[in-house]
């Protein structure tokens, strides 16, 4: 993911998009915060102001590049993966954990079949306690 992708969504190429969708590619399963990205970014010496790094996460969402979450009160973002997954979430340290499980993907389209509904997305977020915490 890179420039060519940046092209093929209609957004211009600047430094900004680059260096952020290069920390996305360097952490493909983070789910990561402007917060994050401002931190990562400021670790290697790049200054992005986090104006900046809030326009540019909401430009790549816009395009389909990232996808958004709101997990823990807090908002996030990840890679727009072709695979579909679901999330783990720990409320107590925030620690995201993706997963996939046939059978709950089998039971929400027969759900929504019962319903009457034709599915075209879903988004499960399971809420709890991980294993480091529980310690």
């Amino acid at each position: 993911m890179g420039s060519d992708h940046l092209k093929d969504a209609g957004l211009k190429i600047t430094e900004s998009r680059l260096l952020i969708l290069n920390l996305f590619q360097q952490n493909p399963s983070q789910h990561l915060g402007a917060d994050d990205l401002f931190m990562m970014l400021k670790k290697v010496k790049q200054t992005i102001s986090l104006a900046t790094i809030y326009r540019t996460l909401a430009s790549l969402e816009q395009v389909g590049l990232l996808l958004k979450h709101h997990f823990n009160e807090g908002t996030v973002y990840e890679l727009h993966q072709k695979e579909h997954h679901d999330h783990l979430v720990c409320t107590a340290c925030g620690h995201v954990e993706e997963f996939v499980d046939p059978v709950i993907e089998s039971k929400q389209l027969k759900i929504a079949q019962e319903k009457g509904y034709q599915l075209t997305d879903h988004r499960l977020t399971l809420y709890g306690i991980c294993r480091n915490c529980q310690k």
